[in-house]
């Protein structure tokens, strides 16, 4: 009774999403209905500085990553994202702070390989991730190293090639395939582990747009339909903006962090730390100067060309 007033309130008085933290759990409400969401990656107060350097790459950075969510790290170049990736895959280990996964592995030297079985990791080059001569040798290549059983080796690599859609090309050659076919055999390599958080380090930083749309709508499916969990750090601001979240790296901490819709409402902030906004929020605010007022925050092309179809239908 109590979960479903609280439910009745929010739904009058905040509008979609809506989150706040309950005993590390995320409760979101969707649709008039609350959801928890289990604490699937906490990064606690952590610090790193490179031998040398006269400031830190990272300082105090905290945030989590829950259940079923996918979380985008923006920034410029120098803002601490790749040694984020670095500490979150154990390269590195913080000098400072904890990095717990699934509650209860706090990564150290003793859990470094622990941890990874849990954190799977696509990285920038496609072409740098291949190690079998064709798509069905690839993906099933880290669970032969593993020794897994060859009937549960073939249920693994035919349900991680279904879920980013690349079935049909077991037999391939990887070097035939595009961009964004390849990132998607990369990313059901690491699917077929079945780690507990996907980790998107720049993996559509080097795909023509075709290879960036297949990707970016591979990573929904997987989080929409399957749970899957992901933390994408990116450059895309497009990708960024269709995200459940949005995190603003700068010189080493956290300067904002929320949905894409309110991220990208702040264009002056980000233009002041070198960053843009989505070309569609700037497209939106071109057409309101020139009184065309739209009905809803448009964060992709696809979303605004539609509401523009609808408004000239009108006329």
């Amino acid at each position: 009774m109590i979960i479903k007033r609280a439910g009745q309130f929010f739904s009058r008085n905040w509008s979609w999403p809506f989150f706040f933290k309950y005993k590390n759990r995320l409760t979101v409400r969707r649709k008039g209905c609350l959801l928890l969401k289990k604490e699937k990656l906490r990064i606690e107060n952590i610090s790193f500085q490179y031998p040398g350097a006269a400031t830190y790459a990272l300082k105090d950075v905290s945030f989590s990553l829950y259940e079923g969510e996918w979380v985008s790290i923006i920034g410029q170049n120098g803002s601490g994202k790749s040694t984020l990736a670095k500490l979150l895959n154990g390269l590195f280990l913080p000098e400072a702070g904890t990095i717990t996964v699934n509650d209860t592995m706090v990564l150290s030297e003793e859990t470094v390989w622990d941890v990874r079985k849990q954190i799977g990791m696509v990285f920038q080059n496609p072409d740098n991730q291949f190690v079998g001569t064709t798509v069905q040798d690839d993906v099933v290549f880290g669970l032969e190293n593993i020794g897994m059983p060859r009937e549960q080796m073939i249920e693994r690599l035919e349900q991680a090639l279904r879920l980013v859609r690349m079935e049909d090309f077991l037999n391939d050659e990887p070097h035939s395939l595009s961009g964004g076919q390849k990132q998607r055999v990369a990313i059901a390599g690491v699917l077929a582990l079945q780690p507990s958080i996907l980790i998107l380090d720049e993996a559509t930083s080097m795909l023509d747009p075709q290879g960036r749309r297949e990707v970016v709508e591979t990573v929904r499916q997987l989080v929409t339909q399957k749970g899957i969990t992901v933390l994408s750090i990116t450059h895309d601001l497009e990708e960024a903006a269709q995200s459940d979240r949005v995190i603003i790296l700068n010189k080493g901490e956290i300067l904002e962090e929320g949905t894409p819709e309110k991220i990208f409402k702040s264009s002056h902030m980000l233009q002041e730390i070198g960053l843009d906004v989505p070309f569609s929020v700037k497209i939106a605010e071109l057409l309101k100067r020139n009184e065309i007022l739209l009905q809803n925050t448009h964060l992709t092309m696809e979303s605004l060309v539609n509401e523009l179809w609808r408004l000239h239908s009108k006329k």
